[in-house]
């Protein structure tokens, strides 16, 4: 939810907004439920869930109940504008609406009236509540009102339904665009369950967004060590392409993976090593890949969190036959793998489902290479042939282009939006890839790898072309991907500047 928000936002549908749609559902709820003027109780939290509570009583005096509001927490505590200003809103009603500020839980008054609304913690909480959240839970549950929690009860984990010690057991619970899995699993304390339209825009779900690399962050705790965000080989090069195992590799890098390694043929292998001392270089015999160096790889490939093969790999015969035994390494390790370009090829060779986590990335003409079907010109056909492929495959395949279709066999997403024509120029493709290849390597399923790495590669493109216009290096690409992963949203203002 917070990632389908961020979209909305991002596609011109404010949080604010939504926070007022969600409020205002609950009110009609109740309002359906009792008569004007009867008392109603909201315990609000001071982040977004109490922002929804808060909205919820201003609708609910306008209409005429009696309406009493209890921040449990101090308002210095509210950090987010949109509920600070809705907090604003209420004080403000001070003739139509009671407020309690419960700093600590000696202050959490009774619970007045025949209603009481639980609105104290969201969907982003885990683990068991505390204080003062937890006392006015007790509190709460000890009433006999009618009791309404406000899209998940306090202390039930939204994803699995677990109960942690004290949790809210309402007889009503309003959510919010889609019932959360574990509203399914906890019934004892969601009571009826109603789902409920807030306004947000299925194009924040169908479309490519910022809320997208949200969820493929992986979390830095101090006490982290050396591999723990991933360690990728790349294996590509040949005698004639160098730049693009190069640009893959440092592509991953800077999405955050701890080791690199690049595997190539020994004079390429040089050459890249001699571009960046961040990269380990793996010198293979020859000058391309072939079934020699396949027992050394495999090594690598069992040490590794991902592989991506292809970047600049060739096409010579004994090429196809060593991308075939690789790819049964990577399936012996269940190593997770991401296949472009040249690699991409050769397995339409000898295509069969791959039994690892798999990312293909090919263009329009890979792809026809890959199926050996030609695109539809029509893009709902075109998004129904990549879903098939995908399920015929058992891979996710993102297929580039002026709109770019991502799709598992099940899920499908589409970006049309973040990419500009600066970005035509060589070794863009090879970005992402590192990208996308990294992304797998942090234990992200193939489907979320795959959307994220797209605005990640798009947007840092977009904010190359902002600062040098659209004469772009695929370097300047990889230097703006830490501001996209750290700051996802501020691609919003590119796209306004841009007018896309």
């Amino acid at each position: 939810m917070a990632a389908l928000e961020m979209n909305a936002e991002y596609f011109g549908v404010s949080t604010l907004q939504l926070m007022e749609n969600a409020g205002g559902a609950v009110a009609r709820e109740i309002a359906k439920r009792f008569v004007v003027g009867s008392g109603v109780t909201i315990f609000a939290g001071t982040g977004g869930n109490g922002g929804d509570g808060m909205v919820a009583a201003r609708h609910l005096s306008c209409l005429g109940y009696e309406v009493s509001l209890v921040l449990v927490g101090s308002p210095s505590d509210i950090r987010r504008e949109i509920v600070r200003r809705n907090w604003e809103a209420v004080t403000f009603m001070a003739d139509s609406i009671k407020t309690v500020v419960a700093e600590d839980s000696a202050l959490i008054p009774k619970v007045e009236g025949k209603v009481a609304v639980a609105a104290l913690v969201g969907t982003g909480a885990r683990g068991p509540l505390r204080h003062p959240v937890s006392d006015a839970v007790r509190i709460l549950n000890g009433t006999s009102c009618f009791k309404v929690a406000i899209d998940i009860p306090a202390g039930v984990d939204p994803d699995t339904g677990q109960v942690f010690g004290e949790a809210f057991r309402a007889d009503l619970t309003v959510t919010f665009h889609g019932a959360k899995r574990g509203l399914l699993e906890a019934k004892r304390n969601v009571g009826e369950l109603l789902v409920t339209d807030i306004g947000l825009p299925r194009e924040a779900e169908t479309y490519v967004g910022p809320g997208d690399v949200l969820l493929a962050r992986k979390p830095r705790p101090y006490e982290t060590h050396k591999g723990d965000y991933g360690r990728v080989l790349v294996i590509g090069g040949s005698e004639t392409f160098s730049g693009a195992p190069y640009l893959a590799a440092m592509a991953a890098l800077r999405t955050g993976v701890d080791i690199v390694y690049v595997a190539a043929p020994a004079d390429t292998a040089h050459d890249i090593a001699s571009m960046s001392p961040a990269l380990i270089t793996i010198k293979l015999k020859g000058d391309h890949l072939s079934t020699d160096s396949c027992d050394v790889l495999a090594d690598f490939i069992e040490k590794s969190s991902a592989v991506v093969i292809g970047p600049g790999l060739g096409l010579h015969k004994e090429t196809v036959v060593a991308v075939r035994e690789l790819i049964g390494a990577a399936e012996k390790s269940k190593v997770p793998l991401l296949m472009d370009a040249d690699a991409l090829k050769a397995f339409a060779e000898f295509k069969h489902r791959v039994d690892s986590p798999l990312v293909f990335t090919p263009h329009g003409g890979e792809f026809q290479i890959l199926t050996g079907r030609e695109l539809p010109k029509e893009l709902e056909d075109r998004v129904e042939l990549v879903r098939a492929t995908g399920e015929e495959l058992n891979a996710t395949i993102l297929l580039k282009g002026p709109v770019d279709v991502v799709s598992d066999g099940k899920r499908v997403k589409l970006n049309r939006v973040v990419h500009n024509p600066g970005m035509t120029v060589g070794g863009t493709g090879d970005v992402l890839s590192g990208i996308v290849g990294a992304l797998l390597s942090q234990g992200f399923d193939p489907f979320r790898a795959a959307v994220s790495g797209i605005f990640i590669n798009g947007a840092a493109g977009d904010f190359a072309a902002h600062e040098k216009g659209y004469h772009l290096l695929p370097t300047d690409i990889i230097e703006w991907i830490p501001n996209v992963m750290d700051d996802p949203m501020s691609h919003a203002a590119v796209r306004r500047v841009q007018g896309s």
